[in-house]
């Protein structure tokens, strides 16, 4: 048995994208417990259905940040979310990107088109307590200018460095054009001493993850966020499972060195 849905207030919304919206909400009454990066909710959009949401941003009193693609029902109804408006929230769920692993390390943060809202909050905690940890990278790939995400947000973060590719260039793009792991020879870090956080498509997390093996990061300091069909957030229906790991429970943050080998089987 699942804990009802919790009524949250939407406070404002910024469209991200053509297709894309960023949100923010607000306990209407009681408070979930505090998110951690990397964790997610499950949004109820009433009359509609739930889908699993990760958290784009940690608020002030309890307060979350989401940025919803409109994909399907569900995501569509949020989409079309105004201030004012009431969402349920339950929450919250999964495992968290590992900052204590990387206390003292260089960091490399890998996102891929929508990837990059899971991976917002690390970098906001990391940049609120910069003495923790070494030089903080972050490398940002989108199909098109458009579907970048955080535009002006990323040129505001002070980072040793901070690369953006697009596969698609439109005209007046002055950017790079390219895949996300060639902005690796522009990072700044120690592969020794570097623990990386990766979110995106499967191809590009397989393609980052193994470029950085070859460069010498270890495979346990690789940490992925994997997204398959959570349904019930609880581990207890099976709609998730990739292998052994059911990702609502045991994931969605899986270290690259169990993730691997699962990675490798189609359709698994």
């Amino acid at each position: 048995m699942t804990d009802p849905p919790v009524p949250y207030r939407v406070l404002d919304t910024r469209p991200e994208t053509a297709d894309t919206v960023t949100f923010r909400l607000a306990p209407a009454g009681r408070a979930l417990p505090p998110f951690a990066p990397g964790q997610f909710a499950m949004l109820y959009a009433f009359g509609v259905g739930e889908a699993p949401v990760s958290v784009a941003g940690i608020l002030p009193d309890s307060g979350l940040m989401h940025t919803v693609r409109a994909v399907g029902a569900v995501s569509r109804a949020l989409h079309r979310l105004r201030s004012g408006d009431v969402v349920g929230v339950r929450g919250p769920f999964g495992t968290g990107w590992d900052l204590p692993l990387a206390a003292g390390d260089d960091l490399l943060v890998v996102a891929g088109g929508i990837g990059l809202a899971p991976l917002r909050p690390l970098v906001q905690a990391v940049l609120a307590a910069p003495q923790g940890y070494g030089r903080l990278n972050v490398l940002v790939g989108a199909r098109s200018p458009d579907d970048l995400l955080y535009r002006e947000e990323l040129g505001g973060w002070a980072l040793p460095y901070c690369g953006v590719t697009v596969d698609r260039a439109g005209a007046g793009w002055p950017g790079r054009v390219g895949l996300v792991t060639a902005l690796l020879d522009q990072a700044r870090f120690s592969p020794a001493e570097t623990t990386a956080f990766i979110c995106g498509p499967e191809v590009m997390i397989r393609a980052t993850a193994r470029e950085l093996l070859h460069r010498g990061v270890l495979p346990q300091r690789i940490l992925i966020s994997l997204e398959r069909n959570m349904h019930c957030a609880t581990g207890h229906c099976g709609h998730c499972q990739l292998g052994p790991l059911l990702l609502c429970r045991d994931g969605p943050v899986v270290g690259y060195d169990r993730a691997e080998h699962l990675l490798t089987v189609r359709e698994l």
